[in-house]
C-alpha cells in the first residue's frame, strides 16, 4: 500500500506531508514525557523488525495479487500509538529514501495511512476495547483480527481519496474503492492473523508484560533482553533469508490500478516537482525494490558498471543468485537503518527531555 508520487498532485502530497509533520511532532512531544532507556532499544528492534517483514509479499489466492505486513498495529499494542507512529514512520522514510519503495511527495500519504490509522484508531478504538484488562488468547486473537482489518480498510480507503483529490490519475472513486477494498480486506486478514501470532508469542512468553498499564510496563523491572534479542534475531532471518520467498505478484494498490486502468504503473506527470522528486530519489536509492542496480541504472547516473555489480555477475543480466544476494543486502541494511534511526529519534527525545 505504497503510493507512488504518479498518483498524487503537489498540493495532495505537500498537505500530507504537513498533516504528517504535525502528527509527529505531536507524538515526538509525548514520547519525551513517557521515555526511558527500556524504550528506545525497543523502538529499534521493533523497526528493524517490521522493515523486514514488509519485505515478505504472501499471495493472495485467486486474485493473481499480493499483499504485505503494515505492522503499524503490532507496534502500537508493544509500544504504545505514539512511539508506534515515530517508529512505522522511520520504516517508511528508510524504504522511500534509499530503497525507492514509495514516493518522496506520496511520505506524507504513506505513513498516516499505515501509521495513523492502527496507531489512533483501530488500536485504541478497537483492540483495546476488545482486549480489556484480563488479555487471553481468544481475546487476542478477536482484537488483532478486527483491528487489522479496519487499519487496512482505512488506510486503503486514505489512498482512494488522495488519489481521487489530486486529479492526476484517471481512476474514477466508485471503481477504485470498489477494487481497494476488498483486495485490503483479504490482506487485513492475513495481517490480523499474524498479528495475533506475534502478540500471542510474547504473551505466552511473559504474560507480565500484558498485566499492567503500557505505561508502566517499560518503567517496570520487567526485563526486555529476551524480546529484544528476539525481535533482533526475526528481523536478521526474515530479512535475510526468507525475503526471497517473497511473491512476485503485483501487491494490492498495484493489483487495482491495473484492473481499473489496464496499466500496472502510472507514469508520474511531467511536473517539474515530481521529475526533481524522482532525480533525487534514484540518487539516494542505492538498493531499489530491495536489489542491486541494474546496468541500465547505473548507466543513467553515470556510475561504472564494475562498481556497482558484483563481479560474479554479468552486466547485463543479475542470476537468480545475484538478486538473492541484493534481497539479503537489502534486508540486512535496510533494517539496520531503521533501527539506527529509530535509536536516534529514540535518544534525542530523551536527551532534549532531559535538557528541558
Amino acid at each position: 500500500m505504497h503510493m507512488a508520487d504518479a498518483l498524487l498532485s503537489p498540493a495532495v502530497g505537500g498537505m500530507m506531508w504537513g498533516v504528517t509533520a504535525g502528527a509527529i511532532v505531536y507524538c515526538s512531544k509525548k514520547v519525551r514525557s513517557e521515555m526511558d532507556d527500556r524504550k528506545i532499544p525497543l523502538m529499534g528492534v521493533l523497526g528493524a523488525f517490521i522493515f523486514a517483514a514488509q519485505m515478505i509479499n504472501f499471495t493472495i489466492p485467486v486474485t493473481g495479487s499480493s499483499g504485505h505486513l503494515g505492522g503499524g498495529l503490532i507496534l502500537s499494542i508493544l509500544l504504545g500509538p505514539y512511539a508506534a507512529f515515530l517508529t512505522i514512520a522511520s520504516v517508511l522514510v528508510v524504504q522511500a529514501f534509499f530503497f525507492a519503495d514509495g514516493g518522496l511527495l506520496a511520505l506524507g500519504c504513506n505513513i498516516f495511512n499505515l501509521g495513523f490509522f492502527p496507531a489512533f484508531i483501530a488500536y485504541p478504538f478497537v483492540y483495546k476495547k476488545i482486549i480489556g484488562h484480563t488479555p487471553s488468547p481468544t481475546r487476542i486473537s478477536v482484537a488483532s483480527l478486527a483491528a487489522a482489518i479496519l487499519s487496512l480498510q482505512m488506510g486503503s480507503f486514505g489512498v482512494v481519496v488522495e488519489t481521487v483529490l489530486s486529479g492526476v490519475s484517471s481512476l474514477p472513486f466508485l471503481t477504485f474503492v470498489a477494487i481497494m477494498q476488498p483486495i485490503h480486506l483479504a490482506i487485513g486478514i492475513v495481517e490480523g492473523l499474524v498479528t495475533a501470532s506475534v502478540i500471542s508469542f510474547v504473551y505466552r512468553a511473559k504474560p507480565e508484560i500484558f498485566q499492567t498499564p503500557l505505561e508502566s510496563r517499560l518503567n517496570s523491572s520487567y526485563p526486555i533482553r529476551t524480546l529484544l534479542i528476539g525481535f533482533a534475531a526475526v528481523a536478521a532471518i526474515t530479512g535475510g533469508v526468507v525475503s526471497w520467498f517473497a511473491s512476485e505478484q503485483p501487491d494490492g494498490l498495484e493489483w487495482s490500478i491495473a484492473r481499473v486502468t489496464g496499466q500496472q504503473e502510472l507514469k508520474s506527470p511531467e511536473q517539474r516537482l515530481h521529475n526533481t522528486l524522482a532525480f533525487i530519489q534514484q540518487k539516494l536509492s542505492f538498493l531499489p525494490d530491495y536489489s542491486f542496480r541494474k546496468p541500465a541504472e547505473i548507466k543513467s547516473l553515470g556510475m561504472p558498471v564494475h562498481q556497482i555489480v558484483p563481479q560474479t555477475q554479468s552486466p547485463q543480466e543479475l542470476t537468480r543468485g545475484g538478486e538473492r544476494l541484493g534481497t539479503s543486502i537489502s534486508g540486512i541494511v535496510g533494517g539496520t537503518l531503521t533501527l539506527g534511526l529509530s535509536l536516534l529519534i529514540g535518544f534525542m527525545l530523551k536527551h532534549r527531555n532531559r535538557t528541558d
